[in-house]
């Protein structure tokens, strides 16, 4: 009887230590790529076959950085684009997700607003932002606005994804029992939608930087984006590239704290049962 227990205990742990010991490599492995590219970049500045005006070289960026933020110059602009990225993504997982409920359970309100969706989806957020600045001004809000046209829709699919997803055997069920709609909402659809949710939020988060990116590049005299922008003009590619590296480990380390958020749901999904 015993056996039987320390076996089982032993088979619902595997999966567990199966998983961190999958993180842990693919961390390593990705760390270890990352630095040999750096190694292999520096190297091939010292002998002189990349140009440091175009590539600039990993300790120049190191050095420049160190400065940056011993002086605090680089935090205001590290503000900046974190409100905006927070607020911007912020409204858009509201909306999303709301909106992406009412379309999935409701058709006559999917045949409502279908169309209208569909046609800011299919319009580049580019294109709308003389319009935004003509109503919005070139502000805070402003910015805002084009991070959440350009993050809003991979929630609201997914969301949409995710309801229209439910096994209709459990809806069943739980009609059979006489739950009401509210109850069926929050045992059954809402359970089954989360991890389809938790994707869109990683999608979202994403694209919600490249937001932050687009709008600091167009109409921005601060944030990050202004800043490799003003940089590359000054022909100051130090500090160009340090702007780039800092979106690429803002980006990073919310992609793996979505991932992980992610994987604690994932046995929610209707392919795991």
């Amino acid at each position: 009887m015993t056996t039987g227990l320390v076996g089982a205990g032993a088979g619902q742990g595997w999966p567990s230590r199966l998983g961190r010991r999958l993180l842990n490599e693919r961390l390593l492995i990705g760390s270890a790529g990352f630095v040999i590219v750096l190694v292999v970049w520096q190297i091939a500045s010292n002998l002189g076959l990349v140009r440091k005006l175009l590539l600039s070289s990993p300790l120049l960026i190191w050095n420049v950085a160190v400065s940056d933020f011993s002086k605090g110059t680089i935090w205001p602009h590290i503000g900046i684009s974190l409100a905006e990225w927070i607020i911007g993504f912020g409204i858009s997982v509201v909306i999303g997700v709301t909106v992406g409920l009412a379309i999935g359970l409701f058709k006559r309100f999917d045949y409502l607003v279908s169309m209208w969706l569909t046609a800011v989806y299919n319009t580049p957020v580019v294109a709308l932002v003389p319009l935004i600045v003509l109503i919005g001004g070139v502000g805070m809000e402003a910015k805002v606005v084009v991070v959440f046209l350009i993050a809003v829709f991979a929630i609201l699919l997914s969301t949409v994804a995710g309801v229209r997803a439910v096994d209709r055997r459990y809806l069943e069920i739980a009609k059979s029992f006489g739950a009401s709609r509210s109850r069926v909402l929050i045992s059954v659809i809402l359970p089954s939608t989360v991890p389809f949710i938790l994707t869109g939020l990683r999608v979202g988060a994403g694209r919600a930087l490249v937001g932050v990116v687009v709008a600091e590049f167009i109409i921005a005299s601060e944030g990050l984006g202004f800043f490799v922008t003003y940089s590359a003009g000054m022909l100051d590619t130090p500090r160009m590239y340090e702007g780039l590296f800092l979106f690429g480990i803002f980006g990073i380390a919310l992609g793996e704290i979505v991932r992980v958020i992610e994987r604690r749901f994932d046995v929610w999904r209707p392919e795991a049962h």
